[in-house]
């Protein structure tokens, strides 16, 4: 084949790539539904980070990224009680984002973890069993890859990504349920 040819082809199978859709499995609302079936009140509220709570949290995740400053989450009641506390985080997975929705329970551990979209080729994305390691998991030592979460050949960009998202979202919870409740707005 002409080199020219070669160098087309390449060139638009890039291109195609990176204007396929991002797979979606669940929308924002679906998810908030399986974590808080009917009868349990949802707030959405919102609050805002400092440098310093973003770095604090970043150390306690012990991930590269810290989380962004404006943070939005939902938390669930049934009869003036706590049922739960709702995240979603966008990540970069290798060049494409992958978003996840974590529960946290009271206690302050993971409840569940599901994707809702992912932009990578499938082949990276772990089967629901894996995700299904989560639950149970406070943030300590053993919630990170090769101890109680168990990698995938074959996704471990992936494995990482939502690993340290993970970590994030439970460093942040930490953070904001030891703030006064004055840190945070409701939406």
């Amino acid at each position: 084949m002409n080199a020219r040819v070669v160098a087309l082809a390449a060139v638009c199978g890039a291109l195609a790539a990176a204007a396929a859709p991002a797979k979606v499995f669940l929308t924002q609302a679906e998810a908030l539904h399986l974590a808080f079936p009917d009868g349990v009140s949802v707030e959405r509220r919102s609050a805002f980070l400092t440098e310093a709570q973003q770095q604090e949290a970043k150390k306690l995740a012990r991930c590269p990224e810290a989380p962004d400053a404006l943070v939005t989450f939902y938390v669930g009641t049934r009869d003036g009680k706590p049922v739960g506390t709702a995240y979603f985080d966008t990540h970069r997975v290798r060049t494409m984002p992958e978003t996840i929705f974590v529960l946290v329970d009271p206690a302050g551990a993971v409840a569940r973890v599901e994707v809702l979209s992912f932009q990578e080729p499938e082949d990276y994305l772990p089967l629901p069993r894996w995700y299904a390691q989560f639950p149970g998991h406070a943030l300590d030592d053993d919630l990170s890859l090769k101890r109680a979460i168990r990698p995938v050949a074959g996704a471990t960009l992936t494995t990482n990504a939502t690993t340290d998202a993970v970590r994030r979202v439970l460093a942040v919870h930490r953070l904001l349920s030891a703030a006064p409740a004055a840190s945070s707005v409701p939406k």
